[in-house]
C-alpha cells in the first residue's frame, strides 16, 4: 500500500472514531470496461454494531453491502489500489482529494470542510410497521411465542412473521369492504389458535364495530385451551367449539376461513361459506389426493403425470383452479396467490374469494371451463361440485 492511501485511510480511521466521518466516494475506474461505475460508502447503524455501507453503482442498477469497519477500511484499500484512481473523502473537519495516475503516481490533497454538521449515523435497520405487537401481549406468551418480558423468543421468529404476515393477507382482502354491523368470522379447522388469535387482535382494532370469531377444531384438547386463553387474553367475542369442518352448523357468517384443511376438508369449508353466504372465504388447501387418483390423462398431458412429483404439483394446480371457478360460479371474485408456508405443509397457495354483484353472470360458461378442464386429464368429478350442487 502506498504512503499516500495510508494516510487516507488513517484519515478515515480517524473520522469513524471522532464520529467525523460524513461519507467517501470512490470513482474514476481504472478499467474502462468494468460495469461497475463508482461506490458510495458511508457509516450506518445496525443492530449489532456500526458497519461502513457501500453502495456499487452500476449502470442500471445499485447493490448495497455491508461491512465491519476493519473490513471496510482494508476494501477500500484494494479498490484503490486495483480498481479506481481517484477518491474523495468528506468528514466536519477537512475534505480529501485522493487521486493516481496511470503510473502509480498518488496524492492527496486537504481543503477546509464543505460541511461542518453534526454526523448522524443513519440506522439501516427497519423499522417493520406489525399489525401484531409483541410487548405485553397475552395470548402470544401463552402460546410460546413470546417471553415473559414480551420479545419474540429466537426459535419463534419465523412463527411470528407468519402471524403478521397472514394479518397483512387478510388486511388486503377485507380493507375495501364495509361492515357496518357486528360481523361473525368462522375458522374452520382453528388447531393451536396462532392465527386465530392474531385475527381476533387485529379486527377488534380495524373495525368500527368489535367481530364475533369462532374457531372450529377437532382435537378436544386444543379447543379447552384456546378457550382459557382467550378468557385470560379477555377476548370476550373470541370462542372455540369443538367440531368437524364437514359437520359444523354455521347459519349466516361475513367470513370463512381454513387454513391447511386436509384434502377434500377444504372443500368442505368453500362448500360451508358459499352455503352460509359469507362476504368472504379465504382458504390454504393441503393435500389434493381426490384429485390426484383420478388423473390419467390420455393426450400429451401424460408426459407430465407420469412422474409422481409432477403428477402431485399439476393436482395441485387443477385442484385450485376449479376450486377458484366454482367460487366465481357462486358470485365471487377470486385470487390465487401465495401465501406463507408452515411447519405441517410446505404448501403456499392461498385461495381468496370476495362476494360481488359485479362477479360472473353467467355460470353456464365457467361450468363448460371445468368441464373441458376435466376432460384434459380424464376427472370424473372434483369433490366440490359433488356438494355445491346440493345449493340447487
Amino acid at each position: 500500500m502506498s504512503a499516500t492511501i495510508s494516510s487516507l485511510i488513517q484519515q478515515i480511521q480517524s473520522g469513524i472514531s471522532q464520529q467525523s466521518f460524513i461519507k467517501m466516494v470512490i470513482g474514476n475506474k481504472r478499467h474502462k470496461t468494468a460495469e461497475l461505475k463508482n461506490i458510495a460508502i458511508k457509516l450506518v447503524a445496525l443492530k449489532d454494531d456500526n458497519k461502513l455501507s457501500f453502495v456499487y453503482r452500476y449502470p442500471t442498477n445499485e447493490i448495497t453491502k455491508n461491512y465491519s469497519v476493519a473490513e471496510g477500511l482494508q476494501l477500500m484499500t484494494n479498490l484503490l489500489e486495483q480498481d479506481f484512481f481517484n477518491a474523495d473523502v468528506f468528514t466536519t473537519n477537512a475534505d480529501y482529494y485522493f487521486s493516481t495516475n496511470e503510473k502509480g503516481v498518488a496524492k492527496m490533497v486537504t481543503k477546509p470542510a464543505s460541511s461542518s454538521s453534526k454526523v448522524t449515523i443513519q440506522s439501516h435497520d427497519k423499522q417493520k410497521h406489525r399489525n401484531i405487537q409483541p410487548a405485553k401481549n397475552v395470548y402470544l406468551h401463552s402460546l410460546g411465542i413470546t417471553t415473559a418480558t414480551g420479545e419474540v423468543k429466537k426459535d419463534k421468529q419465523d412463527k411470528f412473521r407468519q402471524i403478521n404476515h397472514y394479518i397483512e393477507i387478510i388486511d388486503g382482502i377485507i380493507k375495501d369492504l364495509a361492515f357496518d354491523h357486528t360481523p361473525t368470522i368462522v375458522d374452520m379447522g382453528s388447531g393451536k389458535g396462532y392465527l386465530t388469535f392474531a385475527l381476533y387482535d387485529y379486527l377488534q382494532h380495524k373495525l368500527p364495530a368489535p367481530a364475533m370469531v369462532k374457531g372450529i377444531e377437532l382435537r378436544e384438547g386444543l379447543v379447552e385451551q384456546c378457550n382459557a386463553i382467550a378468557t385470560e387474553a379477555g377476548f370476550k367475542n373470541l370462542q372455540f367449539e369443538m367440531g368437524s369442518i364437514a359437520d359444523a352448523e354455521l347459519g349466516e357468517i361475513d367470513m370463512l376461513i381454513a387454513l391447511h384443511a386436509c384434502d377434500t376438508a377444504t372443500d368442505d369449508a368453500i362448500y360451508k361459506g358459499i352455503q352460509a353466504n359469507a362476504k368472504v372465504i379465504v382458504c390454504a388447501p393441503c393435500c389434493h389426493k381426490q384429485i390426484r387418483r383420478q388423473m390419467k390423462p390420455s393426450n400429451a398431458l401424460a408426459n407430465i403425470t407420469q412422474h409422481g412429483i409432477l403428477l402431485e404439483r399439476q393436482a395441485e394446480i387443477v385442484t385450485d383452479s376449479i376450486r377458484a371457478m366454482i367460487l366465481e360460479m357462486h358470485g365471487y371474485k377470486t385470487k390465487v396467490f401465495e401465501f406463507i408456508s408452515t411447519e405441517h405443509t410446505p404448501k403456499n397457495v392461498l385461495i381468496s374469494g370476495t362476494k360481488s354483484h359485479t362477479a360472473n353472470k353467467q355460470p353456464e360458461l365457467i361450468q363448460e371451463k371445468i368441464n373441458e378442464l376435466k376432460a384434459l386429464f380424464n376427472i370424473d368429478e372434483h369433490y366440490l361440485e359433488s356438494l355445491v350442487k346440493k345449493l340447487k
